[in-house]
């Protein structure tokens, strides 16, 4: 599957968003303005002229609406849920070359709102992952204590942990561990009855 370099980061974007939630088995990471702010910042959206409670209200808003493509049951209600996301935003295609990042597609109005801007490019992100029938990349982590999502883009489409240094390495350690106690458990002389 070829992603773009606007999709990757679409995606990236998106994926850090919704772990900012107390679903993904945390504490509310967007708690106030100030966070929204640093989450604009680090992630270096353009055209975004201030963050405010309104944005924050919509931002949480729509972070539910996202999280929910992840979780519909079928690729049909995924897209329905995406056309609904864009189509409420009138996201409006134009190219754009700001900050040297060459020419690229937004999906937005200029200077639009922060819960819009988000809509229109993580919607269409997903929209292109759906269109390339490749919905089983939107993955919830396979540890069984966390919530996390992640976008699997690996090529043979064997990521199965949000962190490889976190989840992935907790669960190769209990794994190991379950082994060496199952061999303990087998090299352990049986009671002689006496």
């Amino acid at each position: 599957m070829l992603i773009t370099h606007d999709t990757e980061c679409a995606l990236g974007i998106l994926v850090e968003l919704l772990n900012t939630s107390p679903e993904a088995g945390g504490h509310e990471q967007l708690a106030d303005v100030p966070a929204l702010a640093s989450f604009v910042a680090r992630r270096d959206l353009s055209e975004v002229d201030s963050v405010s409670l309104a944005d924050l209200a919509a931002v949480h808003e729509l972070r539910g609406q996202l999280r929910a493509v992840f979780t519909a049951p079928s690729t049909g209600e995924a897209a329905e849920l995406v056309n609904r996301l864009v189509a409420a935003v009138n996201a409006t295609p134009r190219l754009t070359d700001h900050d040297g990042h060459g020419w690229h597609m937004h999906y937005f109005a200029p200077h639009a709102a922060l819960a819009d801007l988000l809509a229109a490019e993580l919607g269409m992100a997903l929209g292109l992952i759906l269109m390339a029938g490749e919905r089983e990349r939107l993955r919830r982590c396979e540890a069984p204590d966390c919530a996390r999502v992640f976008v699997d883009l690996s090529r043979n489409r064997s990521r199965r942990y949000c962190d490889s240094r976190t989840c992935g390495n907790r669960m190769h350690v209990a794994a190991y561990r379950a082994r060496q106690r199952a061999v303990a458990d087998e090299a352990e002389p049986a009671p002689v009855a006496g």
